[in-house]
C-alpha cells in the first residue's frame, strides 16, 4: 500500500472514529440500538424512580427529572448539585449522552439544555417515549443500573441561559418565543399570579415538535418542523420561556437544530408572572 493509499485508509479511520463519538440532537431507537454498547455512551432515564424501577433500558442510569432538575420556584439547581448529579451519572468530557422519559420529551429536553449550559454539548434526545419502538430492538430491565463515577468540570456557556433583566432588556430586540399552551398565552389561564405573556412574545406550543401516534409521541422530522418555525427570523437572537423552563427547553433543541441561536430563560412565566414590577400583554383582558 502506497503512501497516500495509507493516508487515506487512516484519515478514513479518523473521521469513523469520531463520528461514532458523537450523538444526533435527535436519536432514533434504531441508532440507539446500534451504539448501545458504545463503552461512551452513558443513557440517563429522566422519569420517576417507580417508574424506572419496574423497567428501563438496560443501561439507563436513573435521574427523575422532577427532583433533580429544578430547585426553587423551577429555577436551575445548584452548580455544585448539578455537578454531582451528572458526576454521579458518570458523565464526563468525552462521554455522549442520551436522555429519555416518558415521551414527553420535556424533562429530556431540560437535561440536554442543562448539560449545554454546562459546556457538554454532547447529547441527545430519544425521539419516541420509552418503550415506543420496534419489539426486541432495545434491551429492557427492572435491575437499578449504576455508572462508575466520573468526575465532570463545568464549563458554563451564558449564551444559553437568559435571566430577567436580559429577557426585559431583548423586549423589542431580540425575538421571544413562549412555549405554553395556548390558553396561557392567551391570559385565560395561569400558574402564576398574574395571566398573559411577555410583550412582543410569539406562541409555539412546544407540542408542535411531537407527533401523537397510536403507540405513543414521536418528534417530528426537522423537515416538517422547519415548515412549522418558517416565520421566525433569524437574523434575530430569540428568548425562549414557558412555565418552568421544561418546554422551552424543547423548542431550544429543536430551533437550534435549525439553525437559529436561541436561549432559555430559566425563571419563566414562573418568575415573570409572579412579579408585579414586569410588563405582560393579557390578550384576554378587557
Amino acid at each position: 500500500m502506497n503512501i497516500i493509499k495509507l493516508l487515506i485508509v487512516a484519515f478514513t479511520f479518523t473521521l469513523t472514529i469520531h463520528a461514532n463519538d458523537e450523538i444526533p440532537a435527535i436519536v432514533s431507537a434504531q441508532w440507539l440500538s446500534k451504539n448501545i454498547d458504545n463503552n461512551k455512551l452513558v443513557v440517563v432515564d429522566l422519569r420517576d424512580a417507580k417508574e424506572y424501577n419496574k423497567s428501563h433500558i438496560a443501561k439507563a442510569v436513573n435521574i427523575p427529572a422532577l427532583k433533580n432538575l429544578f430547585a426553587k420556584d423551577y429555577f436551575m439547581p445548584s452548580l455544585n448539585d448539578l455537578k454531582e448529579i451528572i458526576s454521579e451519572a458518570g458523565i464526563g468530557h468525552d462521554t455522549m449522552v442520551l436522555a429519555y422519559d416518558d415521551g414527553s420529551f420535556i424533562w429530556s429536553a431540560r437535561f440536554y439544555w442543562i448539560l449545554e449550559v454546562l459546556g457538554h454539548d454532547n447529547v441527545g434526545i430519544l425521539d419516541v417515549g420509552f418503550g415506543n419502538w420496534d419489539k426486541n430492538l432495545l434491551s429492557v430491565s427492572s435491575k437499578i443500573h449504576k455508572n462508575k463515577r466520573v468526575e465532570f468540570t463545568p464549563r458554563v456557556d451564558n449564551s444559553k441561559l437568559e435571566t430577567k433583566l436580559s429577557t426585559l432588556m431583548g423586549i423589542g430586540k431580540k425575538t421571544i418565543i413562549d412555549g405554553r399552551h395556548h390558553p396561557h398565552f392567551e391570559g385565560k389561564e395561569s400558574t402564576a399570579a398574574r395571566y398573559g405573556h411577555i410583550p412582543t412574545a410569539l406562541n409555539y406550543e412546544c407540542t408542535h415538535n411531537y407527533e401523537v401516534t397510536s403507540t405513543g409521541n414521536k418528534m417530528k422530522d426537522l423537515k416538517d418542523l422547519k415548515k412549522v418555525y418558517k416565520d421566525i427570523p433569524k437574523d434575530k437572537d430569540i428568548i425562549l420561556y414557558c412555565d418552568g423552563g421544561a418546554e422551552a427547553a424543547l423548542n431550544f433543541i429543536v430551533l437550534q437544530e435549525l439553525g437559529y441561536k436561541a436561549a432559555v430563560y430559566d425563571g419563566s412565566w414562573t418568575e415573570w408572572g409572579n412579579d408585579a414590577n414586569t410588563p405582560i400583554k393579557n390578550p384576554s383582558k378587557k
